[in-house]
């Protein structure tokens, strides 16, 4: 059993079905993993040990009546900690919030009890999903270099996933949350495009611009637990009236396949070693069949990447109401200072960038007419120390606008993404790329995802762990 943890969600889930694996088994190596490594990893803000059994024993028995098994059968997962769960504390990160305990369980998480799925425990993120952990709250640590950044703010979900602790986890991505950690722990993550996934029973930090997706070590176990949680939910009236289609069942042919790529934002004030991966990961893309053609991203990107904090302080002070500034004193300094410009900033100022959103997705959509996806890269450097990013102050701070150059934009625009890891780089540190597909496009880009995994072959996992 002692490289269990390291097997892909589908190939457990398909042993879990034809009875050579158990769920209260495999539940049980997980827990025993998470017991071992989670003082050290602090990637868990709660551990679920005994239902998790009780729920895996039921799957057992379920399978051996013959009863029908979902997606996800009897395979350990985690949620992020902003996702409600009834009858638990779901804290988001906060202090505020640590009494809290809701009546219902968020659509997603429904979905994935429905499919089977074992929840084993809460991951940790940042203060409300934004830029810096509680004062209070350790922040997780990188399986692959401890003293590094595991990405904001499903910083938890990105370092179970990676050290095995779970086969999959569910993250949310405002700014890049979904990305930052796929990309600094070796893993897929999919940021699906806006309205895909309900959003109904996650704590927001943006309404307008939140998305929830799965983090995975393979790509297909990301398009299984894609599959599960997608589709219209009336609870949700942001959520998308579409047909979900199979995504476990992608061509991996990238032939007449168009990628469109725009050097010139994929390379201005990024380090060399990001620069020179995202052209590994272009030349690869084109070994599959894949046309590479040279694009502009719309100018008025870097707006919405300068001024990101207005938008997201200003939807952040509603969902606060009631609890800040009436109980500031239970919040840390990078949410509150948030919360104060969403409070205080000039309306006139959102509704502008509103606009700018507008015409930036039109601008977008019209590019992605010409080409199927877009390849840029996820980060401008490969993963920082902790120390480096605690210095900063948190994402708050405008130096460091630059930094979610290639996410941001997307969260604004809706568009689905799919991070894929590039391997190890020779620091020992993760290198990873995006691509960014057309509305409602998540079929295609697990489709490139699929044929590149093939190509660069699956993230070597971190070693002695």
């Amino acid at each position: 059993m002692a490289e269990l943890h390291y097997k892909s969600l589908s190939d457990v889930c398909r042993q879990l079905k034809s009875g050579e694996l158990s769920s209260v088994e495999v539940t049980q190596h997980q827990l025993d993993r998470i017991e071992a490594l989670d003082p050290t990893l602090k990637s868990m803000a709660m551990v679920l040990a005994d239902t998790a059994l009780e729920r895996a024993a039921e799957l057992d028995s379920a399978r051996d009546r013959g009863e029908p098994m979902g997606p996800l059968h009897g395979v350990p997962i985690g949620v992020k900690d902003l996702l409600f769960t009834q009858g638990l504390v779901t804290a988001s990160g906060t202090r505020v919030m640590a009494d809290f305990i809701p009546d219902h369980d968020a659509t997603v998480i429904s979905k994935l009890k429905a499919a089977g799925a074992v929840i084993v425990g809460k991951t940790q993120l940042t203060e409300g999903a934004f830029g810096a952990h509680h004062p209070t709250i350790e922040c997780p640590r990188n399986p692959y270099r401890l003293e590094h950044w595991p990405g904001v703010s499903s910083s938890g979900s990105g370092a179970s996933v990676a050290a095995g602790l779970v086969f999959g986890a569910l993250g949310s991505d405002t700014g890049g949350s979904i990305r930052f950690p796929s990309a600094s722990c070796g893993l897929v993550g999919i940021k699906p495009t806006y309205g895909r996934v309900s959003r109904f029973g996650a704590f927001p930090l943006s309404e307008t611009l939140d998305h929830i997706g799965p983090m995975t070590r393979t790509v297909e176990d990301a398009a299984r637990m894609l599959a599960v949680i997608a589709g219209q939910d009336s609870n949700d009236p942001t959520s998308l009236d579409a047909v979900v289609p199979n995504y476990m069942d992608c061509p991996d042919n990238l032939s007449g396949l168009r990628v469109g790529v725009d050097w010139r934002y994929a390379s201005t004030g990024v380090r060399d070693e990001v620069i020179s991966g995202t052209r590994d990961a272009a030349e690869a893309l084109q070994t599959l069949g894949a046309e590479i053609v040279e694009v502009e991203i719309p100018a008025d990107y870097h707006v919405l990447v300068e001024e990101w904090g207005i938008t997201c302080g200003v939807d952040c002070a509603k969902a606060h109401a009631g609890l800040f500034p009436e109980r500031a004193e239970l919040y840390g300094p990078s949410l509150a200072r948030l919360l104060e410009l969403g409070l205080n900033v000039d309306k006139t100022r959102y509704d502008e960038l509103e606009i700018v959103r507008g015409n930036f997705r039109q601008a977008l959509d019209e590019i992605l007419t010409s080409v199927d996806m877009i390849l840029a890269p996820c980060m401008t450097t490969l993963p920082p120390t902790i120390a480096e990013m605690e210095a900063e102050g948190g994402f708050d701070e405008p130096d460091l606008a630059p930094f979610i150059t290639f996410t941001a934009p997307f969260d604004y625009s809706g568009h689905p993404t799919i991070t894929l890891p590039l391997g190890l780089h020779s620091s020992g540190l993760p290198s990873s790329i995006q691509l960014v597909g057309k509305h409602l496009g998540e079929g295609t880009l697990i489709q490139a995802g699929l044929a590149f995994e093939q190509q660069v072959g699956v993230m070597p996992h971190p070693e002695g762990i």
